[in-house]
């Protein structure tokens, strides 16, 4: 199957577009206007949150950085930088976005400040999970550059250990769905990953960062991340060996305004729907938490898995960004 990368791509549009008009409603709220979840539908004007602004703009940087040459901190960091900063002060950047996001790309467009102080230590909100697709869809990246540059671009306004640990294995998970990965086998691969990185601090990617922080040491500064992402990852293993399809997905792996909880949940609704990929994300955008998050990256796991023909054509054509959306996942098919 090689559209992969434009199913994920799309069906993270997708996501966020649907969980657009239920996000910070509770599920008995949800259900005065839509009794069934599975007849939830996409708007007529299909339009996205920050959620899949800010990850344009990360594919934006991305294009740009891997045109000068292999990917490295610096080469990643400049474009992606200058993408975010530009994002930050658009008139389109108007959909709720995040204040971590807002704070930290504030603090970044002041040209000679290190990333390292522009970012926010202390926050673990989904905003950079969320974003992170596009690493896990660029082939040619070896393993260590993926993961660095899954944290360094969560690093960039999230700084938090837990932050980075979750856009790094979201973006492992895309990329082994999207290597054809059966999704039975993802939570065991996820918790494999996380183990052997637990402890392992990346400072050609991260700098100082951990410098920042109260832990006793950087290793320290990793492990509490993994340590987090370990433990919704045992929530995940719960909920699937009882699913309950028909109930509020966030009961069993939390809102997801926080980013372990974002992945967790996101998982959550495309494990218990695999093969039923608008399904899926109609679970992840009916739910109690930060539904536009969540059924992002349900979405991104689903086309990942399914590829593009998973999404509805009528969905399709009428996706806000549809053609930038379309160009990166040719790009990157």
């Amino acid at each position: 199957m090689g559209d992969r990368a434009t199913g994920a791509l799309l069906g993270l549009a997708i996501g966020d577009a649907l969980g657009r008009d239920t996000e910070f409603s509770e599920v008995g709220l949800i259900a005065w206007q839509w009794p069934d979840w599975r007849q939830l539908p996409l708007p007529s004007r299909a339009l996205v949150t920050d959620d899949t602004q800010m990850m344009l703009a990360l594919a934006r940087g991305l294009r740009t950085a891997l045109a000068r040459g292999p990917l490295t901190p610096l080469r990643l960091e400049r474009p992606v930088r200058e993408e975010f900063v530009d994002w930050w002060r658009s008139p389109g950047n108007n959909r709720a976005p995040g204040m971590t996001c807002l704070r930290s790309c504030r603090r970044l467009s002041t040209p000679e400040r290190r990333w390292q102080t522009a970012t926010d230590i202390g926050s673990k909100g989904c905003g950079a999970n969320m974003r992170v697709a596009p690493l896990g869809l660029v082939r040619e990246l070896t393993a260590a550059q993926l993961s660095g540059a899954a944290q360094l671009q969560s690093a960039l306004t999230h700084g938090h250990p837990t932050a980075l640990a979750a856009a790094d294995l979201t973006a492992y998970a895309v990329r082994r769905l999207a290597g054809g990965l059966p999704p039975a086998g993802l939570p065991a691969e996820l918790r494999a990953y996380a183990v052997a990185h637990r402890g392992h601090y990346d400072a050609f990617w991260l700098g100082d960062l951990a410098d920042r922080a109260q832990d006793p040491s950087a290793e320290a500064f990793a492990a509490r991340g993994w340590d987090e992402c370990l433990a919704v990852l045992d929530r995940l293993d719960a909920a699937l060996a009882a699913p309950d399809v028909e109930a509020d997905p966030c009961l069993a792996t939390g809102e997801g305004w926080i980013a372990e909880e974002a992945l967790a949940t996101g998982l959550l609704c495309f494990l218990l729907l695999p093969d039923d990929p608008v399904a899926a994300v109609r679970r992840a955008a009916y739910s109690s938490g930060d539904s536009d998050s969540i059924a992002c990256l349900t979405g991104a796991f689903a086309g990942a898995h399914l590829g593009a023909a998973a999404w509805p054509a009528d969905w399709v054509e009428r996706i806000e960004h549809r053609d930038e959306l379309l160009e990166f996942g040719a790009l990157w098919d």
